[in-house]
């Protein structure tokens, strides 16, 4: 499994945005994930957006953070925002979350953030495990969904 920075708007990324998408369809009932997002938010020393390629070089998982300060939305000094966390459902179950997860988390430590946070939904019990294992706990609710009950949101020191 390679993974690689990509342009937030590189093809392959534009393509697991899209069956990211789908799937929040499917679990909220909507149209996805409204919050606006800049593919200039990802680029070093900022954020940076990853992919992961199977052996074909097949797109299979992705995720990616993005600089965040103190803001109207609730964001702190020295935020990380995960975004896109997303694992093609036949490559799941194997670790490739938690691998990125680890890889997002060492970048932007990297990067001088102090504290990665997110957002999910109540309807993603998997990520929710994801995180959880991963040393996250709930924090104050911030972002373009904070006001939405279904919205959880998690944070992670970095230092």
């Amino acid at each position: 499994m390679l993974i690689r920075p990509v342009a937030f708007d590189h093809p392959d990324a534009v393509k697991l945005n899209d069956e990211v998408q789908a799937e929040y369809h499917v679990r909220y009932g909507d149209g996805g994930d409204a919050t606006h997002l800049d593919p200039a938010d990802f680029r070093p020393p900022n954020g940076v957006y990853l992919i992961a390629y199977d052996e074909d070089g097949t797109p299979v998982a992705t995720g990616g953070w993005r600089s965040q300060d103190k803001n109207e939305e609730g964001n702190e000094d020295g935020d990380a925002e995960l975004k896109r966390m997303f694992v093609i459902e036949p490559m799941r179950g194997r670790g490739l979350a938690r691998r990125i997860l680890a890889a997002l988390e060492d970048d932007a430590r990297a990067a001088g953030r102090v504290r990665m946070v997110l957002e999910t939904g109540d309807q993603q019990p998997e990520a929710i495990a994801l995180y959880t294992s991963s040393g996250y706990e709930p924090c104050a609710k911030f972002g373009y969904y904070r006001e939405y009950e279904s919205s959880l949101c998690y944070a992670k020191p970095l230092r």
